[in-house]
């Protein structure tokens, strides 16, 4: 466990958090579900929502329930599996269950330019700032709603606001590599 007073030492855990937390907060249930039970892409039904109102539109109620407790279950699972590191990484892993729920399109985008610049840079903080700087192109693309372009240009400016000692690192050289020690 990380002392919670430094920072320097819980940022690690603090981005696993995040990026765990909207990674499991991205899992479509109920698209999923309605896939697994033959009734189409949900996302072409009522609404186009893929939660569980939605689902009860497809008129089983049992997916419909199933998709409430599975996804209820995302921020508490993230929140639970984050309890090791402190209050407020759980807090960070639930928070980012509940983003990653209502942005799983440009949360997947954004999982896939992590993976891309981290398998090239082997930086981890380098390919999450570059995620969260695309993520408002995602959005808009994949969205189209302006909202949620604004919603991503606010999170990727706070993340870059809040992670200014790793872009100094990685100005430098001095920020560490994947698997280094």
């Amino acid at each position: 466990m990380f002392d919670p007073i430094s920072w320097e030492l819980a940022w690690p855990y603090l981005l696993t958090a995040l990026v765990g937390g909207y990674l499991l907060g991205s899992i479509p249930f109920g698209v999923i579900l309605t896939r697994l039970f033959g009734l189409g892409d949900l996302r072409q039904i009522g609404s186009g929502n893929i939660g569980a109102t939605n689902v009860l539109r497809t008129g089983r109620k049992d997916l419909a329930l199933l998709t409430v407790l599975l996804d209820s279950g995302k921020g508490a699972t993230a929140a639970l599996l984050a309890a090791n590191w402190g209050p407020e990484t759980m807090l960070v892993a639930g928070f980012a269950a509940i983003l990653g729920h209502n942005f799983w399109q440009v949360g997947l985008a954004a999982c896939g330019t992590w993976l891309l610049v981290a398998l090239i840079f082997r930086i981890s903080s380098l390919a999450a700032l570059v995620a969260l700087a695309a993520s408002p192109i995602y959005a808009w693309y994949l969205v189209g709603d302006p909202n949620y372009v604004q919603f991503a240009g606010l999170v990727a400016l706070l993340a870059w606001g809040r992670h200014h000692s790793n872009i100094r690192r990685i100005l430098t050289g001095k920020e560490p590599k994947i698997g280094s020690k």
